[in-house]
């Protein structure tokens, strides 16, 4: 039966049989796992049967999770991770080799950014262009050029990749397109839609929604075909092409890398993912009248928000996202100091989360962007009176009374 998509997270862990007839999964915090036959221990390693051989590579309560996050994208698998950036580095460890070229979007989470960085300094030349325009990615592309990497919207300007032409021209070229949800999360958009052959998704942000446990994860959404990738190993190669990617991930990334999510984050994650659709309509009904409101304040210069009409890719964000997100930025006005006016709050929290029920703020330049630099900052936009908002699931006259009453 075909199942919406709240139902399907709330009862999915009820799809295989549960111990004591428990209706969630419970935390299975064992390290080892032990079998009465040792060639069933040999099938498990071998991968030809299905089981857990050690904690690093996932337990029972990991795969439930996985399973929810895998149903939510519409993929065909998903590896959990201890952490968002753990899941992206895992995953170009797994996949790329020296001499490789990747083309990734310029209007990237910092520390997105800086792991890039160090994959250049590793072998792997690194593209950065303006990816709200596939015309840009399409002059970056070269015979060696392995994966397409783009945030859905970006942080923290919001500027939305073209997503839809980005997807057709890596399908037309055979190249893994790589996109991260973060910002829009599953039930805003689903990146297969536009033909992403992998998705990343912090875990800690909107689909756990409470800030109370790290995670990250990368699904595979089987619309590329693992056999025209050039670094698979042989070691990985089944007989199911489609399961050769995860697979090396999970070996090569997950195993040998060793960012493993443990039981009990995976538990709260797979808990809060419960409401994710409820309270990311909430997030982005605040967002917008929060950043409508900011727009007409005479103390405030520029908002950068998809659900603006003056946008510049707000037809695009209107026509994929349910939703325009819960995450906005906007400048103040000469004169004003931006820790002053963050002081001045009292419902909204000084923080550098996302994705939280809460609503956090936080000045750009002199925090999460400090260490690139000026001169990469001016690059991207980042203004000194720049001020980026998670908008959480408050009250909404609440949420602009706070900030009415510190603009005044």
């Amino acid at each position: 039966m075909n199942r919406g998509f709240t139902t399907a997270i709330l009862h999915s862990d009820r799809e295989a049989p549960i111990e004591h007839h428990s209706v969630l999964k419970p935390m299975h915090t064992a390290v080892a796992f032990g079998y009465p036959d040792s060639r069933d221990l040999v099938k498990v390693f071998k991968n030809e049967m299905p089981g857990y051989s050690y904690g690093r590579q996932g337990n029972p309560t990991t795969a439930a999770l996985e399973a929810k996050v895998t149903r939510m994208e519409d993929g065909i698998a998903t590896i959990c991770f201890a952490t968002g950036m753990a899941a992206i580095a895992s995953t170009f460890a797994a996949l790329l080799r020296a001499g490789d070229h990747v083309v990734s979007s310029s209007f990237l989470f910092g520390n997105t950014n800086s792991l890039l960085g160090t994959f250049g300094a590793l072998g792997c030349e690194v593209s950065f262009v303006d990816a709200t325009d596939a015309a840009n990615v399409a002059r970056a592309i070269r015979a060696e050029t392995r994966l397409v990497f783009v945030e859905t919207i970006a942080n923290p300007r919001t500027q939305v990749a073209d997503l839809e032409r980005i997807g057709a021209l890596c399908a037309a070229k055979g190249i893994v397109y790589f996109v991260d949800n973060t910002m829009t999360s599953p039930w805003l958009y689903r990146p297969k839609r536009h033909g992403a052959s992998l998705v990343i998704n912090s875990l800690t942000k909107c689909i756990g929604g409470h800030g109370n446990a790290l995670g990250g994860a990368v699904t595979d959404t089987g619309l590329y075909d693992w056999t025209r990738f050039p670094n698979i190993h042989g070691s990985y190669k089944g007989a199911n092409p489609a399961n050769w990617c995860m697979l090396q991930i999970r070996k090569k990334g997950l195993r040998d890398v060793g960012a493993t999510l443990a039981a009990e984050p995976a538990h709260r994650i797979a808990q809060g993912s419960e409401t994710l659709a409820l309270r990311m309509d909430r997030c982005c009904a605040n967002a917008l009248a929060l950043a409508r409101f900011l727009a007409a304040h005479p103390k405030v210069t520029r908002v950068f928000y998809p659900g603006l009409a003056d946008h510049p890719q707000h037809r695009a964000a209107t026509e994929w996202f349910r939703g325009a997100g819960g995450l906005l930025s906007f400048e103040l006005a000469d004169g004003i100091d931006c820790c002053d006016f963050l002081n001045r709050l009292e419902l909204v929290i000084s923080s550098s989360h996302l994705g939280d029920n809460r609503t956090l703020a936080i000045p750009i330049a002199q925090t999460i962007y400090w260490d690139m630099g000026a001169a990469r900052r001016a690059e991207m936009g980042i203004s000194e009176s720049l001020i980026r908002v998670s908008v959480g699931i408050e009250d909404e006259a609440d949420l602009i009374g706070d900030f009415r009453q510190a603009l005044g």
